[in-house]
């Protein structure tokens, strides 16, 4: 892409839908760096649709961008779905401009003959997957970033199962939106409710060329949401548990606050204290700059609060309300952060041991998890006899799963999904990770356990005593602007390089690439042999191809490397068997001072 001409375009042709757009197309008038980041390519856009920084420019969130990507969805739908079919779901969340946004998509998705329902009011993405399945809509669109920092939106697609769109689905809209002119080949009407979802009119075939309707999605469907989360408990009439526990619950100023205190209140939990401070919505995350429940930093003030209040469990979710983390006290009255791993194996544990205990197992149960979530999960399973399925990251590949359960004709056998990104699900509503669910379940359990007079960290430490002992952490790398990119895909394609030349098992696929310097040969991590690759970018294990490097090591050790899909970072997990913390700590630091070393 010509950046400095396509500039100049907009310059000329942005036409007063959004000021900020135009000021700073001004303001960063003769600094070409500036412009070269915002114009040397379009916003990628793939199985999580969009995300970027807000701002002017094809490689920025903007309402130029968003139209022009509704337009290659809406393109997408007329082609493949006939026009009684053609409805699509729109949430938003808190952050900056993400109403703008919606309304955007919305008249655009109108204009091109398609009805819409739109949430009035801010809605996690879990309520997005739900409206699109219980709508049947032909597919749904999420305004949201996630845990991203305020400079951040983005546009989740969603398929019509309530899933994101698959890869075959996303390289079609892709397709379409590549063939836009993004100033002139975009349709939009003005944005007009035309009432609410029971109002919708019926549509037939005849009705071809008409301008599509925009209704508020009614109460009914968030009551229906919900009444499926509180569904999902496992436990059984003869288990008395006490519910009166001290919660500190924040939505980290997101979307959250209401689906959360409305399944545990309704469920009996009304010791509840809110996050003041992170109450209301606020896209700016003022006391969060990053609204990440993984992050030690986002967890701070609730963590204040739950010391000041003597709570019991602090909860928190990220802005869609998607993500869950929490915090329990220990022995020593201190509250400890778990880890989304830590937290999913005992909700796994919990889920299957009340399951077995009260004959609700299903004839063949299975737990799905992402190739990156800590091991340790699939013994955990097995001890169960649950079946594991592992997937590529990202959650679309576990609901995926659940929609092939469907298709088989046993939905049922779908018990839990996590992600060590502190995401999960179990049950079959939705097709996306749900906080509300984890969140729901979490105070169950804890609940559960607590009447038992046993803590969740007791029980961590149970697991760990009866499976071994298992320590995995996240190193990100940043690389920031078109640099950074092609800086990513050198790093990637040089631990191929070194990998292949080391002779590892699986490792021998031609690179696709020179190698940027001499390779290196690679046969290990730290004291741990590297006793296989499995490189998922030709495709492995019937999964899709993606940019992912996965080493086994021995001792039930793993090295997992991939570039971020949402952000200009490469990421590594660490996994470390051993029969001590500290132990599996001296491991790792050496682990991760290798990978440092090559990240530079």
């Amino acid at each position: 892409m010509d950046y400095l001409k396509e500039y100049k375009r907009w310059t000329e042709l942005c036409n007063g839908k959004d000021q900020d757009v135009e000021d700073e197309l001004k303001a960063i008038s003769g600094d070409d760096a500036k412009i070269e980041d915002a114009f040397y390519r379009d916003l990628a856009f793939g199985t999580g649709g969009l995300r970027g920084v807000i701002g002017a420019g094809t490689n920025r969130m903007n309402v130029y961008t968003v139209a022009k990507a509704s337009q290659g969805l809406a393109n997408y739908v007329v082609k493949k779905y006939p026009q009684s079919d053609r409805r699509i779901a729109v949430s938003r969340d808190s952050r900056i401009k993400s109403d703008v946004f919606a309304r955007v998509a919305a008249s655009v998705f109108a204009a091109n003959g398609i009805d819409v329902y739109i949430y009035e009011d801010i809605m996690p993405t879990p309520c997005l997957s739900f409206a699109t399945r219980e709508l049947k809509c032909a597919a749904g669109v999420m305004i949201t970033a996630s845990h991203n920092p305020s400079k951040y939106n983005g546009y989740k697609v969603y398929g019509d199962d309530g899933c994101q769109i698959t890869t075959e689905a996303a390289a079609e809209i892709l397709k379409e939106i590549e063939s836009l002119d993004i100033f002139s080949d975009v349709k939009t009407v003005d944005f007009s409710i035309a009432g609410t979802k029971d109002e919708a009119v019926s549509i037939d075939a005849q009705d071809a060329g008409r301008t599509g309707s925009i209704y508020w999605i009614g109460a009914e469907i968030y009551t229906s949401f919900t009444e499926k989360v509180k569904s999902q408990s496992v436990l059984s009439g003869d288990d008395q548990v006490d519910r009166n526990v001290a919660i500190v619950y924040s939505p980290l100023n997101g979307t959250g606050l209401k689906p959360v205190t409305r399944a545990l209140k309704e469920s009996g939990y009304t010791n509840i204290t809110v996050v003041k401070e992170q109450e209301a919505p606020d896209g700016n995350f003022p006391t969060c700059p990053y609204p990440n429940p993984e992050i030690k930093e986002a967890m701070a003030l609730g963590m204040e609060y739950a010391k000041r209040e003597n709570a019991d469990l602090l909860l928190a979710t990220d802005p869609d309300c998607d993500r869950v983390g929490i915090a329990v006290k220990d022995s020593k009255g201190e509250y400890q952060l778990l880890s989304g791993n830590e937290t999913g194996m005992l909700l796994l544990d919990y889920i299957a041991s009340q399951r077995q205990k009260n004959g609700t197992m299903p004839a063949d149960p299975v737990m799905v998890k992402t190739i990156v979530t800590i091991d340790m999960a699939e013994r955990i399973a097995e001890h169960y006899g649950i079946r594991t399925v592992n997937v590529l990251t990202g959650f679309k590949f576990i609901g995926e799963q659940i929609g092939r359960l469907e298709k088989e004709g046993h939905p049922e056998s779908y018990v839990f999904g996590f992600e060590e990104s502190y995401g999960y699900l179990s049950g079959s509503y939705v097709r996306d990770k749900d906080a509300v669910d984890g969140a729901f379940l979490i105070c169950e359990m804890f609940s559960y356990y607590k009447t038992k007079g046993i803590s969740l960290l007791d029980k961590l430490n149970e697991l760990y005593k009866e499976y071994g002992y298992c320590l995995n952490t996240l190193h990100s790398y940043q690389f920031e602007g078109s640099a950074g990119f092609d800086k990513m895909q050198r790093i990637m394609q040089q631990f191929r390089v070194d990998s292949y030349k080391g002779q590892l098992k699986g490792a021998n696929e031609p690179c696709d690439a020179p190698a940027q310097h001499e390779a290196t040969a690679l046969s290990s991590f730290g004291s741990k042999a590297i006793t296989e690759l499995l490189d998922y970018k030709p495709g492995l294990q019937g999964l899709p191809k993606s940019d992912v490097l996965k080493y086994l090591l021995a001792d039930h050790c793993s090295v997992v490397i991939r570039p971020s899909g949402t952000e200009p970072k490469l990421k590594a997990y660490i996994s470390i068997s051993a029969a001590s913390l500290s132990e599996a700590q001296a491991i790792e630091s050496k682990v991760a001072a290798e990978l440092q070393d090559r990240m530079k």
